[in-house]
């Protein structure tokens, strides 16, 4: 699993959006590797990433969102020739900066939608965007765009669907669950996330979060996750910190950025 890339590639195609990319093109065009503590890069750990995946014969690569800071055509083209070049098997969903431009006008849901169109379908390989799975050697592996901190309830209603089936599952989501007594970051489901708790909406150049805070639909799916007893465990990123959370018995693993050469290898073993 790689999470949060956050690659910032960007060509004479992207003059025209450099009003909407400036802050974030800059955020992460160096970074300190997380194992090794040198210099590396959003691009160099994602072949780095990649390439373990290989060696391991993975069966999946899951990447969870926010492998981009901006949807930039050259950003989308890079990562996707990377994959395609990889052989390797991949489930991508979008995090917040995937198709976020900066002071764009637009709902965050109306933005998602637009820029998945335009720049990010390529990477979904035909799936629906919102909520696609891969079932593989019996397993089933869900992907949740809770991008905007919420869920629809279309996605609602598949992501029922698909756990009915009583498949051994693993949900990947790119913002945390709200667990006990952490903060907003972990903010699908949160019960004080909202307009009032919203700190960030000035420097991200985008509208408030909602006043009266989460959909009942969202508040649904955190309470349907919980209690869905073939979920083995869920992952995300988002937060840039590494975490392990036990929700009503299932485990919910945050995996550090891969920006910073962050990843997560998951091994499913059979119980004996």
């Amino acid at each position: 699993m790689l999470s949060d890339t956050h690659l910032g590639l960007q060509d004479a195609r992207e003059e025209p959006f450099a009003q909407y990319s400036k802050r974030m093109a800059g955020a992460y065009v160096k970074t300190r590797h997380a194992k090794s503590g040198g210099q590396t890069s959003p691009q160099e750990s994602f072949i780095e990433g990649i390439a373990i995946a290989q060696k391991n014969k993975a069966d999946l690569l899951a990447l969870p969102g926010d492998l981009f800071s901006f949807p930039s055509e050259a950003n989308v083209e890079w990562a996707a020739q990377k994959l395609q070049e990889s052989g390797l098997t991949w489930l991508y969903t979008a995090g917040n900066h995937d198709w976020h431009y900066e002071g764009m006008e637009g709902t965050s849901q109306a933005l998602r939608e637009t820029w998945i169109q335009k720049r990010l379908l390529p990477l979904y390989q035909g799936s629906n965007p919102l909520i696609s799975f891969r079932d593989i050697n019996g397993l089933r592996i869900i992907a949740v765009d809770n991008s905007t901190y919420e869920i629809l309830p279309d996605q609602l209603d598949e992501f029922r669907r698909l756990i009915r089936a009583g498949l051994p599952t693993l949900l990947f989501i790119h913002i945390p669950l709200y667990a006990l007594g952490r903060p907003l970051g972990f903010g699908c489901g949160h019960p004080e996330w909202g307009a009032k708790s919203d700190k960030n909406f000035t420097i991200e150049r985008r509208p408030k979060w909602r006043e009266a805070g989460h959909t009942q639909t969202t508040m649904d799916f955190h309470r349907e996750v919980l209690a869905s007893s073939n979920l083995l465990a869920v992952f995300a990123g988002h937060t840039h910190s590494p975490s392990l959370d036990l929700l009503n018995g299932i485990p919910q693993v945050v995996s550090d950025d891969n920006a910073s050469g962050g990843r997560l290898d998951i091994e499913v073993l059979p119980f004996s």
